[in-house]
């Protein structure tokens, strides 16, 4: 799978739909400062590092994707289930790469500069997220390669099987005559 951008599916979301977003996650922030007011700043942080966007982007893409099966006069909901479900891989991933990011900033900054430890735990992040990606793109492929050469197993196995099953239907019964 190829990384780009796609400049022309901002035009399928609406304005509220954007709203909704933005409402959500200005909404989870906000109760995260009340959390960290009132228990601190770590209790806070870990209230912060929740998806905010995600539930509200999760919901957002099945209904898109759903709708333009739907124009095709077909049922979206597999394709709406897959398309959340690659979503939240790289939800998965980019969380992944924040813990990376959030623990090199915590154990370093007592130590050193926020000067260099911020681009270092930038650079940390891009890192993870990008061999993270490699990773589950490899093992996705590994994947379909062993479910590729499994049904091509079975197929072969289908024919040998038929092949075996017509030629014993074919052939005659040897008896031995001397052991009657």
């Amino acid at each position: 799978m190829k990384i780009e951008l796609d400049m022309s599916r901002l035009g399928e979301s609406r304005w509220y739909e954007y709203l909704v977003r933005f409402v959500f996650g200005g909404c989870v922030t906000a109760l995260a400062g009340l959390i960290a007011k009132r228990y601190g700043p770590t209790v806070g942080g870990l209230f912060l590092a929740f998806p905010a966007i995600f539930p509200a982007t999760a919901t957002l893409i099945e209904k898109h994707e759903k709708d333009k099966k739907t124009r095709n006069g077909m049922d979206g909901t597999e394709r709406a289930r897959i398309a959340v479900g690659l979503d939240a891989v790289g939800a998965t991933l980019g969380a992944i790469a924040l813990t990376v990011f959030a623990l090199i900033v915590w154990r370093e900054l007592p130590h050193a500069s926020l000067a260099i430890v911020l681009p270092g735990a930038m650079v940390a992040w891009t890192v993870t997220a990008a061999l993270g990606w490699m990773l589950w793109e490899f093992l996705r492929n590994q994947g379909r390669t062993r479910r590729k050469h499994a049904s091509q197993r079975v197929a072969k196995s289908s024919v040998n099987e038929s092949s075996v099953n017509k030629s014993s239907i074919n052939a005659r019964p040897s008896i031995n005559r001397r052991m009657q």
